[in-house]
Protein backbone atom coordinates (compact mmCIF):
# COMPACT_ATOMS: atom_id res chain seq x y z
CA UNK A 1 0.00 0.00 0.00
CA UNK A 2 1.71 3.07 -1.42
CA UNK A 3 0.88 6.73 0.84
CA UNK A 4 -1.60 8.28 -1.82
CA UNK A 5 -3.54 10.87 -0.06
CA UNK A 6 -3.82 14.29 -0.93
CA UNK A 7 -3.23 17.17 1.64
CA UNK A 8 -3.47 20.21 -0.54
CA UNK A 9 -7.08 19.45 -2.02
CA UNK A 10 -10.27 19.84 0.35
CA UNK A 11 -11.20 15.96 0.16
CA UNK A 12 -11.21 15.29 3.43
CA UNK A 13 -8.67 12.61 4.49
CA UNK A 14 -10.37 9.94 5.79
CA UNK A 15 -12.59 9.54 2.60
CA UNK A 16 -9.36 9.77 0.64
CA UNK A 17 -8.43 6.77 2.78
CA UNK A 18 -11.40 4.72 2.42
CA UNK A 19 -11.34 4.98 -1.09
CA UNK A 20 -7.98 4.15 -1.65
CA UNK A 21 -9.20 0.87 0.17
CA UNK A 22 -12.08 0.39 -1.86
CA UNK A 23 -10.05 0.30 -4.53
CA UNK A 24 -7.65 -2.29 -3.36
CA UNK A 25 -10.73 -4.66 -2.86
CA UNK A 26 -12.34 -4.28 -6.11
CA UNK A 27 -9.07 -4.59 -8.01
CA UNK A 28 -8.50 -7.82 -5.84
CA UNK A 29 -5.35 -6.57 -4.54
CA UNK A 30 -7.25 -7.01 -1.39
CA UNK A 31 -9.22 -10.04 -0.99
CA UNK A 32 -12.13 -11.70 1.45
CA UNK A 33 -9.93 -12.91 4.51
CA UNK A 34 -7.20 -10.38 3.74
CA UNK A 35 -6.03 -8.59 7.27
CA UNK A 36 -5.96 -4.45 6.93
CA UNK A 37 -2.87 -3.20 8.93
CA UNK A 38 -3.48 -1.84 12.38
CA UNK A 39 -4.88 2.16 13.08
CA UNK A 40 -1.49 2.74 14.13
CA UNK A 41 0.45 1.53 11.02
CA UNK A 42 -2.09 2.88 8.55
CA UNK A 43 -1.30 6.15 10.44
CA UNK A 44 2.38 6.57 10.23
CA UNK A 45 2.38 5.08 6.49
CA UNK A 46 -0.13 7.81 5.58
CA UNK A 47 1.21 10.38 7.98
CA UNK A 48 -2.34 10.37 9.43
CA UNK A 49 -4.03 10.64 12.78
CA UNK A 50 -5.34 7.48 14.08
CA UNK A 51 -8.45 9.44 14.61
CA UNK A 52 -8.66 9.49 11.09
CA UNK A 53 -7.81 5.84 10.32
CA UNK A 54 -10.41 4.88 12.71
CA UNK A 55 -13.55 6.81 10.98
CA UNK A 56 -12.60 5.53 7.62
CA UNK A 57 -12.39 2.26 8.66
CA UNK A 58 -15.67 2.23 10.62
CA UNK A 59 -17.40 3.73 7.70
CA UNK A 60 -16.22 0.67 5.37
CA UNK A 61 -17.31 -1.83 8.65
CA UNK A 62 -20.88 0.14 8.78
CA UNK A 63 -20.76 -0.61 4.79
CA UNK A 64 -20.18 -4.49 5.02
CA UNK A 65 -16.91 -4.34 3.45
CA UNK A 66 -14.69 -4.54 6.62
CA UNK A 67 -15.35 -6.54 9.23
CA UNK A 68 -13.96 -6.11 12.72
CA UNK A 69 -12.94 -9.62 14.73
CA UNK A 70 -12.41 -9.22 19.02
CA UNK A 71 -8.70 -9.83 19.37
CA UNK A 72 -8.02 -11.04 15.64
CA UNK A 73 -7.89 -7.39 13.73
CA UNK A 74 -9.83 -6.05 10.60
CA UNK A 75 -10.55 -7.92 7.69
CA UNK A 76 -11.73 -8.02 4.37
CA UNK A 77 -15.55 -8.75 4.39
CA UNK A 78 -16.93 -11.97 2.16
CA UNK A 79 -18.92 -10.32 -0.30
CA UNK A 80 -22.16 -10.00 0.34
CA UNK A 81 -25.34 -11.96 -0.50
CA UNK A 82 -28.03 -9.98 -3.02
CA UNK A 83 -31.18 -10.38 -2.24
CA UNK A 84 -34.26 -9.72 -4.86
CA UNK A 85 -37.08 -7.99 -3.24
CA UNK A 86 -39.83 -9.22 -5.40
CA UNK A 87 -39.92 -13.42 -5.34
CA UNK A 88 -41.26 -15.00 -3.00
CA UNK A 89 -38.73 -17.78 -1.51
CA UNK A 90 -37.25 -19.54 1.14
CA UNK A 91 -33.90 -18.75 2.96
CA UNK A 92 -32.72 -22.45 1.42
CA UNK A 93 -34.01 -21.84 -2.01
CA UNK A 94 -31.78 -18.52 -2.23
CA UNK A 95 -28.96 -20.28 -0.97
CA UNK A 96 -28.85 -23.12 -3.38
CA UNK A 97 -29.64 -20.57 -5.90
CA UNK A 98 -25.68 -18.99 -4.80
CA UNK A 99 -24.19 -22.34 -5.01
CA UNK A 100 -24.52 -22.46 -1.52
CA UNK A 101 -25.18 -24.81 1.53
CA UNK A 102 -28.24 -24.38 3.82
CA UNK A 103 -28.41 -25.07 7.21
CA UNK A 104 -29.39 -23.94 10.20
CA UNK A 105 -29.88 -24.61 14.45
CA UNK A 106 -32.86 -24.55 16.52
CA UNK A 107 -32.74 -22.15 19.09
CA UNK A 108 -35.99 -22.78 20.80
CA UNK A 109 -39.66 -23.92 19.40
CA UNK A 110 -42.45 -22.79 21.96
CA UNK A 111 -46.14 -22.68 21.92
CA UNK A 112 -47.51 -19.14 23.87
CA UNK A 113 -49.94 -16.84 22.89
CA UNK A 114 -49.29 -14.08 20.21
CA UNK A 115 -48.53 -10.52 20.46
CA UNK A 116 -51.17 -8.20 19.02
CA UNK A 117 -49.53 -6.98 16.49
CA UNK A 118 -48.71 -10.96 15.18
CA UNK A 119 -52.20 -11.63 16.00
CA UNK A 120 -53.75 -9.12 13.88
CA UNK A 121 -51.59 -10.22 11.24
CA UNK A 122 -52.19 -13.42 11.18
CA UNK A 123 -56.19 -12.59 11.58
CA UNK A 124 -56.12 -14.99 14.89
CA UNK A 125 -58.59 -14.77 17.94
CA UNK A 126 -57.49 -13.66 21.34
CA UNK A 127 -57.78 -17.05 22.70
CA UNK A 128 -55.56 -18.51 19.66
CA UNK A 129 -52.12 -19.63 20.74
CA UNK A 130 -49.03 -19.95 17.92
CA UNK A 131 -46.05 -22.24 17.51
CA UNK A 132 -43.28 -20.34 17.75
CA UNK A 133 -40.28 -21.00 16.16
CA UNK A 134 -36.75 -19.30 16.29
CA UNK A 135 -33.41 -20.38 14.28
CA UNK A 136 -29.94 -19.32 12.98
CA UNK A 137 -30.04 -19.50 9.44
CA UNK A 138 -26.77 -20.54 7.84
CA UNK A 139 -24.88 -20.83 4.85
CA UNK A 140 -21.48 -22.73 4.35
CA UNK A 141 -21.88 -23.04 8.48
CA UNK A 142 -21.72 -19.15 8.80
CA UNK A 143 -24.50 -17.10 10.18
CA UNK A 144 -27.00 -15.22 8.29
CA UNK A 145 -29.83 -14.64 9.59
CA UNK A 146 -32.10 -14.79 12.79
CA UNK A 147 -35.14 -15.71 12.13
CA UNK A 148 -38.35 -15.81 14.69
CA UNK A 149 -41.19 -17.42 12.93
CA UNK A 150 -45.08 -17.70 13.95
CA UNK A 151 -47.45 -19.92 13.08
CA UNK A 152 -51.26 -20.65 13.88
CA UNK A 153 -50.85 -24.02 16.38
CA UNK A 154 -54.53 -24.60 15.61
CA UNK A 155 -53.87 -24.98 11.56
CA UNK A 156 -50.36 -26.31 12.52
CA UNK A 157 -51.23 -29.03 15.46
CA UNK A 158 -48.04 -31.11 16.06
CA UNK A 159 -45.49 -29.52 14.14
CA UNK A 160 -44.10 -27.93 17.55
CA UNK A 161 -42.71 -32.09 18.35
CA UNK A 162 -41.01 -31.95 14.68
CA UNK A 163 -37.02 -31.68 14.10
CA UNK A 164 -36.71 -28.45 12.39
CA UNK A 165 -32.50 -29.71 11.71
CA UNK A 166 -31.77 -29.86 8.26
CA UNK A 167 -35.36 -29.41 6.94
CA UNK A 168 -36.84 -26.44 5.01
CA UNK A 169 -39.99 -25.34 6.88
CA UNK A 170 -41.64 -24.70 3.53
CA UNK A 171 -41.50 -27.80 2.56
CA UNK A 172 -42.15 -29.45 6.03
CA UNK A 173 -45.59 -27.26 5.95
CA UNK A 174 -46.33 -28.54 2.24
CA UNK A 175 -45.46 -32.10 3.22
CA UNK A 176 -47.59 -32.11 6.60
CA UNK A 177 -50.28 -29.65 5.93
CA UNK A 178 -50.58 -29.30 2.77
CA UNK A 179 -49.65 -25.60 2.97
CA UNK A 180 -47.53 -23.65 -0.08
CA UNK A 181 -46.65 -20.12 -0.05
CA UNK A 182 -48.84 -17.84 -2.60
CA UNK A 183 -48.09 -14.43 -1.87
CA UNK A 184 -46.76 -12.19 1.35
CA UNK A 185 -45.85 -9.05 2.47
CA UNK A 186 -42.79 -7.71 4.29
CA UNK A 187 -41.33 -4.52 5.91
CA UNK A 188 -37.75 -3.47 5.84
CA UNK A 189 -36.01 -1.37 8.87
CA UNK A 190 -32.69 -0.78 9.57
CA UNK A 191 -31.41 -0.51 13.57
CA UNK A 192 -28.67 -1.67 15.61
CA UNK A 193 -28.81 -5.46 16.97
CA UNK A 194 -29.40 -6.30 20.44
CA UNK A 195 -26.99 -8.03 22.60
CA UNK A 196 -28.78 -11.66 22.38
CA UNK A 197 -28.39 -10.63 18.48
CA UNK A 198 -25.01 -9.99 18.09
CA UNK A 199 -23.90 -13.70 19.78
CA UNK A 200 -26.27 -15.76 17.80
CA UNK A 201 -25.25 -14.03 14.82
CA UNK A 202 -21.58 -13.62 15.64
CA UNK A 203 -21.28 -9.78 14.39
CA UNK A 204 -19.89 -6.64 15.87
CA UNK A 205 -22.77 -4.45 18.02
CA UNK A 206 -21.15 -1.47 15.72
CA UNK A 207 -22.71 -2.97 12.72
CA UNK A 208 -26.29 -2.42 11.66
CA UNK A 209 -28.69 -5.52 11.05
CA UNK A 210 -31.47 -5.53 8.43
CA UNK A 211 -35.02 -6.43 10.22
CA UNK A 212 -37.43 -7.78 7.90
CA UNK A 213 -41.10 -8.80 9.05
CA UNK A 214 -42.99 -10.76 6.57
CA UNK A 215 -46.61 -12.09 6.24
CA UNK A 216 -47.33 -15.24 4.07
CA UNK A 217 -50.56 -16.06 2.62
CA UNK A 218 -52.01 -19.19 1.13
CA UNK A 219 -54.02 -19.60 -2.45
CA UNK A 220 -56.96 -18.58 -0.98
CA UNK A 221 -55.27 -14.90 0.65
CA UNK A 222 -55.30 -16.59 4.42
CA UNK A 223 -52.60 -15.66 6.06
CA UNK A 224 -50.72 -18.69 7.98
CA UNK A 225 -46.65 -17.37 8.80
CA UNK A 226 -45.54 -14.17 10.17
CA UNK A 227 -41.43 -14.31 10.71
CA UNK A 228 -39.05 -11.49 11.62
CA UNK A 229 -35.92 -11.93 10.30
CA UNK A 230 -32.93 -10.03 11.30
CA UNK A 231 -29.70 -9.80 8.56
CA UNK A 232 -26.58 -8.54 9.44
CA UNK A 233 -26.08 -5.37 7.17
CA UNK A 234 -22.71 -6.35 6.63
CA UNK A 235 -23.82 -10.31 4.86
CA UNK A 236 -26.64 -8.68 2.99
CA UNK A 237 -27.68 -6.31 0.53
CA UNK A 238 -31.11 -6.29 -1.11
CA UNK A 239 -32.26 -5.15 -4.41
CA UNK A 240 -35.80 -4.02 -6.86
CA UNK A 241 -36.01 -3.73 -10.55
CA UNK A 242 -38.04 -0.56 -10.34
CA UNK A 243 -40.47 0.16 -13.51
CA UNK A 244 -42.53 3.33 -14.84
Amino acid sequence: MKPTLNKNIPVPLYFQLKQHLIELIESGEMKPGDSIQSERELSEKFEISRMTVRQALLELVNEGRLIREQGKGTFIAQPKINQGLFKLTSFSEDMVSRGMKPGAYVVDVVVNQPSSSVMEALRLKPSAAVIILTRVRLADNKPMALEVTHLPLRRFEGLERESFEGVSLYQLLESKFGVKPYSATQTIEVGMPTPRETNLLHVSPEVPVLLIKRVTCDQEGVPYEFVKSIYPGDRYKFHAELVR
